[in-house]
This record gives structure tokens, sequence and C-alpha cells, in this order.
């Protein structure tokens, strides 16, 4: 497999002050971890660059984006809410995670890598069309599917959301658009409080959100249930152009931010049911971005298990 991988030491610059678990070493540690490993360097790396403004437009009100860009300019510690800390370049950094998501995109898209996981912060699925929330400033894989959209023509994108928390804001961007079709497991309930199973859509997009609420104490065998009885039928019926992985590790065992109980190897377990979707539907494409995960070790161990799954699962199968 060709796996892309985009990340840079720039995204340690958005800081979020003491205490907070969305925190620089998040990326840091895990960087270190990657670099260990054999198989890292053979990772085809895409380079980090900024959003333009008019994608980030395409998913927020102009309002969040000059928001977003005056707060830390004049210094506040935070943006809309006190859980999205920011600080002076906060608003760059978060445009360049969401510009480096696009250039990962472009070479998915482009057939010059099957596949690609960015290594960025801050977090985006949170993010609604006009307020910060839950950490996120700007929703990177609703600009993505946007621009995957609009730059490649790809109509039908698939986002799975494993994070442990339900991602409101990319629910909420896409809930009635029927070419957008949104899957997630999370701990329910938990914040933000949305997910209930019975949130499946709104208008032309009824059906096409699909929400796996799980229990606190939920294992690998729950969300391998829910995988087989009720996501996977559901991928193949959509038939993506591309799937994209909001990909939170915050539902491991280890993570204490939640109460889901999922070991590091059931990440390349998902991934690999993921990568056989993508296979059958959309010429192996999988655009995979960093969300949630806030046990630093649990983190860099199950993002490991992830790409190294996305580089080296189903090579024998291919020519």
């Amino acid at each position: 497999m060709k796996t892309a991988f985009a990340s840079d030491p720039r995204f340690e610059n958005h800081v979020t002050g003491p205490g907070h678990p969305e925190r620089s070493s998040r990326l840091s540690h895990t960087l270190q971890h990657l670099e260990a490993q054999e198989w890292f360097a053979s990772l085809q790396t895409v380079d980090v660059v900024r959003c333009e403004t008019e994608w980030l437009a395409r998913v927020h009100h102009s309002e969040l984006i000059e928001r977003a860009r005056v707060s830390c300019e004049q210094g506040l510690p935070y943006l809309d809410t006190p859980d999205v800390a920011i600080s002076a370049e906060s608003f760059d950094i978060a445009c360049l995670a969401a510009g480096t998501v696009l250039n990962l995109a472009d070479e998915v898209a482009r057939g010059h890598a099957d596949n690609g996981f960015a290594l960025v912060r801050p977090p985006g699925h949170h993010a609604e069309y006009n307020a910060a929330l839950g950490f996120c400033l700007f929703n990177n894989v609703a600009i993505a599917a946007r621009y995957l959209q609009k730059q490649h023509g790809l109509e039908k994108i698939l986002i799975l959301d494993w994070d442990v928390h339900h991602g409101n804001g990319t629910q909420h961007l896409f809930e009635d658009d029927p070419s957008v079709f949104y899957v997630s497991t999370h701990q329910y309930p938990h914040y933000p409080g949305t997910g209930a199973y019975s949130e499946t859509g709104t208008g032309a997009g009824k059906g096409a959100t699909l929400n796996c609420p799980m229990n606190a104490g939920a294992d690998n065998d729950a969300y391998t249930q829910a995988f087989t009885e009720k996501i996977l039928p559901a991928i193949d019926l959509f038939r993506p152009d591309i799937i994209l992985i909001s990909a939170g590790f915050d539902a491991h065992q280890a993570d204490p931010l939640g109460g889901i109980n999922l070991t590091t190897e059931y990440y390349a377990w998902m991934t690999q049911r993921l990568m056989e979707c993508a296979d059958r539907h959309c010429n192996g494409r999988i655009l995979s971005v960093l969300e949630g995960g806030y046990d630093l070790d649990a983190l860099a161990l199950s993002v490991a298990s992830h790409l190294e799954t996305l580089k080296e699962f189903g090579n024998a199968d291919r020519p």
C-alpha cells in the first residue's frame, strides 16, 4: 500500500495551557513513537500547508472564521467556550491543520497514495457551522469532505467517526445532505450529548446518518457487533467514492476522558474492515485524520497500529 503521512512540529504551537487534555505533547509523544518504527521511513510524506479561507467558508460561517482570527490576535484565553483554549498562534495552526488535510486529500484523490493519515491538531469534529466547541476550532474532516466533492468530483463521501465523543459538528453540517453518509460509534450518554440512535438525518438527508451509541464499559465485542450488524452493511449499501475517518483514539481502555474499553489492537481491526470496504467501493481510498486521544502512551500505540495497518494490510491482495 502507498500510505501518505502528514505532520509537523508547528502543530505543537497551538498552546492550550496547563492541565488541558488536548495538549501539545499528544503530537510530540506520538511522533516520537512513530519515528522509532522501522516501517515509518517508507511512508510518503506530504507537505504541511495552510488552508485557504475559501475552503473554511464552505463549512463555517465567516463570523466564526473572523472571530477565531481576532480572538487569537487579541490574546483571548478561549474561543466561544472555555474548553476551546487558544493562544496567539492557534488560528494559524488551525488553518495549517485544515490545509494539511486537504493536501493529503489531494494525494489520495489523485491516486498518488492509496490512503493517508494526518497527525494534526487542533481536532475538528465538534466544530459547528458558527461555533467552536470541544477543543475544536474548525472541522477538518468536514472541510475535506466538501473539498473532495468540489475539487475532485467525488460525489459520495463516507465519514466514519470512531472517537469516544459524538461528532456533533460533523453530523449537523451534513445531516440534510444525502451525499455525505456520517457514521459514528461513541459513548452515550456522554459529551456532547448528541448521537442518539434515533438521529438519522433530516429532510433529503434522512437515513444518511447512522449513530451507534455505546454504553460505558463497551468493549471490542460490542463494537464488532455494531460493525458487523449495522455499519459494514450500511457502507456497502451507500457505496462511497472515498472513506474519511475521524480517528479519535479516546475509546481506548486507558483513556481518561472516556469509559469505553477498546484495546490497542482493535484499532487495527476497525482499520482493516474499512480498508476492505474501500477496496470494494472506492479503489482503496481512505483519508484518516486525528481527533481525540488523551492518554499519551495509548494514543501513540493506537496511532501506530492504525497507521501500520493502513500501510501493510492487503498488500498480498494487490497487484
